[in-house]
Formats: C-alpha cells, structure tokens, sequence
C-alpha cells in the first residue's frame, strides 16, 4: 500500500525560551546545518548559542505566533488536509526539527498499512541544511525502524514548469494594485562552503557570478543556481522589467562568508539608491514561517523605511493556496499510478 510523507522544517512547541531551546539545539546541532566538527559544534551551539539566543527567538516567535500555534506548523497541517481530500492515499506530516517527528509521521504511516512511501520535502530546492538533511534524516528512520517500507524521493522542483505557473500566478496576484519600483526575490541563505561540498565534480562551483550559468551536473544540487534559475524563471513569466528585480540571501550567522547579496545590505542600498516602493518574495519556502513573517515582513520593512524607502509589501509564500495544493496532489496521483516524477 503506497502513503506519502510531507515533511516541513518544524517549530517549537510554544514561543518561551524553555520550548525554543531544545529545538534550536536539535535544528544548529544537525552537522548539515553547522558543519564543523561535532566537538566544534557543541562548544559553538551549547556553549555560546544556546545562552542567549533562545530568549531572542522566543521573541521574535511570539510576534508572529497564531492563536492555533506556530504558522508554520498550522500551515503546514491544513496543506496536509487539503491535499488528503484530492488522493486516495494516506498522507501524513513531519518536521525536521521538533516534536512532530519524521519517525512519528512514518509511524502513522506504517499503523495504517503503507509499505511504500513518497518522501516529499517540502522544499524547491536543494541545499544541504533544508533538502538534503530531510532526506538523510527520513532514511536513517527508516531503515532503523522500518526497514519494510521502500521509499521514493520527490526530487527538488525549483524549475518545474508547473510549480514556477503557480508560483508566478501568486506573485503577479501580489504585484496587483502595488505600482513598485523594484521587486526583490530573498533567498534563505547558506555559507558559501555548502556550495562547495554539494558539488559533486569538487570544481565547477566557484560562487564567481558566472558558473551558475555554465551548464553542469553541479547545477542539480547547487542551491545559488537553483535560486537564480527560479527567480529568472519567473521573470519570464511575468514578464518583469530585468532593471527592477535582483536577488539576494537572507539569515546569516556571523563568522564565515555567506552567499551574497545580504538582504540587509539589499533593503538599505535600494532605498538610498531611490527605490520608494519595494516588493519583496521569498520563494525558498513554500510556508510562511519565522524567517518570512519576521525577518522579511516586519524586520525588512523597518530597515528599508530607515534608510529612506516608503512604500513595503512582502507577498506571502504558497502556504495552502488551492492552486498549490492541486499541483502537489497531481504530483502524488502521477507517482501513484505511474511513478512518475515532476522534472
């Protein structure tokens, strides 16, 4: 019996320091995230990190907290709700990180018949601290405790055709009424290094502003391209004016270069540069969470109305739009009686 497995980032339970520390600890200690070695690693995280961020985090997450609990999570369950209407398959939800477990999903799963499974990030792209550990992570669980179960990757889908139609259609929604001066696409960002190491040829990715657009295998596990493909991609679609879009990379930690441009730096420069009207997307996720709905809605819009800009409008990410949701179940429906797979 065929089941699919959604699998999210993942939140604390509740928006106190108590709740956000243990997740913060499990999220920076996973060696894809943090990729130093482990003794590095829990000095960085348990010795320095985790005295002082989680009261900031709690913070932040209780700005955007929902009365029914994390965005994220609440998002992520009515996505998991609307495309169980449009199959026939027993569909169940995960997180990386936090309680909801990608062991407990499986177990839902596996109490209900399933022996083969659709393991679907729900991610666009790759990188090695959001895809890539899902992956690794569902696998180690299954072949622990599940070794019955056979499970099919849904492979990022950053240049699917059908993902970039809908993901335009909302964009060009959010463009309406709006008479902006630039639009700007932020990226969840990642240290330059994570390019590096997922490049399977160990030379093509030079992060030099042109070998993303030199053709290579790299290209299917480099996040910087995949990010630029999905931005240009869009683009043509809608038919955006070239001088009024740029992307940019957002989230950094201090310490060691990240990709660039900064969305920070991109806030201050467009609006010293004239830019009164600013759109700003975030196409990195397919679910609003702490990174979209504070650090670019609120945060964003204070650094770019302090350096001069007046006018700030962030659109939000898919989340359970019905178009979305339609394309995901058509995706599950073609593995499910063809085992075909969206490229």
């Amino acid at each position: 019996m065929k089941g699919v497995l959604l699998v999210n980032l993942g939140s604390p339970d509740s928006p106190t320091a108590k709740d956000v520390k243990p997740y913060l600890d499990e999220f920076l200690m996973d060696e894809r995230v943090i990729d130093v070695p482990k003794i590095l690693r829990n000095i960085l995280v348990r010795g320095i990190i985790l005295q002082t961020r989680p009261k900031r985090s709690a913070k932040a997450y209780k700005k955007i907290w929902w009365e029914e609990g994390s965005p994220l999570i609440v998002i992520s369950e009515h996505f998991a709700v609307k495309v169980r209407a449009q199959t026939d398959l027993p569909i169940a939800l995960g997180m990386r990180y936090g309680s909801m477990s990608i062991r407990k999903a499986f177990q839902e799963l596996a109490d209900q018949g399933v022996d083969e499974v659709l393991l679907v990030p729900l991610y666009p792209h790759y990188a090695m601290s959001s895809y890539e550990t899902v992956v690794v992570k569902a696998l180690e669980e299954q072949q622990k405790h599940f070794p019955s179960i056979k499970v099919t990757t849904l492979p990022a889908f950053y240049h699917n055709p059908d993902y970039i139609r809908v993901l335009s259609r909302s964009i060009a929604e959010g463009l309406e009424d709006f008479d902006y001066d630039h639009v700007l696409f932020s990226y969840h960002g990642i240290p330059e290094r994570h390019i590096r190491k997922s490049d399977p040829t160990r030379f093509h990715c030079k992060i030099d502003g042109s070998c993303c657009k030199v053709n290579s295998v790299a290209h299917h596990t480099c996040y910087r391209h995949q990010c630029y493909k999905t931005t240009d991609l869009v683009v043509e679609a809608l038919g955006l004016p070239q001088d009024k879009v740029s992307t940019s990379f957002q989230s950094r930690l201090a310490g060691d270069p990240w990709l660039k441009p900064y969305t920070d730096y991109e806030f201050e420069r467009l609006a010293k540069e004239g830019k009164k009207r600013l759109i700003v997307v975030t196409p990195a996720f397919v679910s609003d969470c702490l990174e979209t709905l504070e650090e670019i809605a609120m945060e964003g819009k204070e650094q770019f109305e302090e350096a001069g800009g007046e006018h700030y409008k962030h659109i939000p990410c898919l989340n359970e739009r019905d178009d979305w949701v339609a394309l995901m179940a058509s995706w599950i429906r073609d593995w499910q009686t063809e085992h075909i797979l969206p490229v």
